[in-house]
């Protein structure tokens, strides 16, 4: 039987010397979904796909990628992954670069003769076939890279910053072939600094801290659950803001501006009259839906940086 996920983990731990890089990492992705991997600096995302991949072996705890060990040469031949930081072979065309790694992969020369042409088109360079890499702009080497993981049609993908060096064009190029990879059922694991890009292409989200998920949240639901309210409002007195509480969490105070964050917008009306009551001039309520950074200081706190 197929397992349905694509990522599994349990207490998936790295200790380098006196240095716990992951704490204990139990993740499940399922297949065919964007999956966002978020958080601060140090959290021990680099570390957790570099065991993913087999690039290091973990301390201890146990993992699986498509139903298979880590170590499964098969498994891994149908899996593509875009690092961070790459060095990529300068000297050769964008051609040659693809096709050398077409080989690295087992591909025949048949199927890369179609496949490498429909790569550079799909990434914006097809008519930078010939160039050599050294005379690429990061933005230009990012696309190229993003190809180089696409290049066995991967039923896993691993992005690690994919959008990192990309001008908005880019960025939007770099979401619709992510949108595409979904529609074809392949699993898009990301890796990201960038909040606004996971928004809009992840189906769900991880948050690590300290190498362990804090929470993971399907970003349609909690965004829509999760609703941000700012109120313009005079002679607000602390009894009456500190009664705001009832209908929600986070209360800010700043001058005549009050925010929070309510469940369902469902309570504003009470809330509305509850102000009143206190003899609170209420000005405006208004409603905002959460953004990813919202749901991440609040889910990790303001505690190191992306």
């Amino acid at each position: 039987m197929t397992s349905t996920l694509a990522i599994e983990t349990d207490s998936l731990r790295k200790v380098f010397g006196d240095n716990v890089a992951v704490k204990g990492l139990t993740l499940q992705v399922k297949r065919g979904e964007a999956f966002g991997f978020l958080g601060p600096n140090g959290a021990g995302k680099t570390t957790s796909i570099k065991m993913l991949l087999n690039l290091i072996s973990p301390t201890s705890g146990s993992a699986s990628l498509l139903g298979s060990p880590l170590k499964d040469r098969q498994v891994r031949a149908r899996i593509g992954f875009l690092p961070e930081h790459f060095r990529f072979h300068e000297w050769l065309t964008a051609a040659e670069f693809l096709n050398l790694h077409g080989q690295l992969y087992g591909m025949k020369p048949a199927a890369l003769r179609t496949r490498v042409p429909e790569l550079l088109e799909q990434v914006g360079l097809a008519s930078f076939a010939a160039k050599q890499l050294r005379t690429f702009s990061k933005g230009m080497l990012q696309r190229i890279g993003l190809a180089q993981a696409l290049l066995n049609n991967p039923d896993l993908v691993f992005l690690d910053e994919p959008t990192s060096g990309l001008d908005p064009v880019g960025r939007r190029l770099v979401r619709d072939i992510i949108h595409e990879l979904r529609h074809k059922g392949t699993t898009v694991f990301i890796n990201s600094h960038l909040l606004s890009e996971v928004e809009v292409t992840c189906d769900r989200v991880a948050f690590i801290q300290h190498g362990e998920v804090v929470k993971a949240i399907e970003l349609a639901s909690y965004a829509t659950a999760q609703t941000s309210v700012v109120i313009h409002a005079a002679n607000l007195s602390p009894a009456a803001a500190a009664g705001l509480s009832q209908w929600g969490q986070d209360v800010r105070v700043d001058g005549d501006h009050v925010s929070l964050v309510v469940s369902d917008e469902a309570v504003l009306p009470a809330l509305n009259r509850y102000l009143v009551d206190q003899d609170v001039d209420v000005f405006a309520i208004i409603p905002q839906r959460m953004s990813l950074e919202d749901i991440f200081i609040q889910i990790l706190g303001t505690e190191g940086s992306l």
